[in-house]
């Protein structure tokens, strides 16, 4: 069974920075595209930062770019995302997850992604 493994959330303050982790076991992140995904009480899920297994490709929603960053470290097997500038509305439960991939237009959809970590709560507040 695929294990992934968040961690790095927290409480920040508006304007500030936090790095989320997400570790893989049983398993190499090599052959499948990652995510993360946010989701904030009373709404969906949200794919807001993907990267390909190739590395080559990334997708950001709108409400991030410019201030979230997704990349691998392949010989640690883990996946990050870099959080600038974070405002309110980023918090959240932070999910990362892995899938086949698709499209670039589409490689960002919940639905391509099959397993899934337990989360972690970032939060935004003063």
């Amino acid at each position: 069974q695929l294990q992934l493994v968040e961690s790095g959330g927290g409480l920040v303050q508006p304007g500030g920075s936090l790095i989320l982790s997400c570790a893989a076991s049983r398993f190499s992140l090599d052959v499948f595209t990652v995510g993360w995904f946010p989701q904030a009480p009373g709404k969906e899920l949200e794919g807001v930062s993907c990267l390909s297994r190739s590395g080559g490709d990334t997708k950001y929603a709108d409400s991030v770019k410019g201030r979230f960053t997704i990349f691998r470290d392949y010989a640690k097997n883990m996946v990050y995302l870099q959080m600038n500038s974070l405002k309110p509305e980023d918090t959240a439960v932070y999910y990362c997850a892995v899938g086949a991939g698709g499209p670039i237009g589409t490689m960002c959809a919940p639905a391509l992604f099959h397993s899934w970590g337990q989360g972690t709560q970032v939060t935004v507040s003063s």
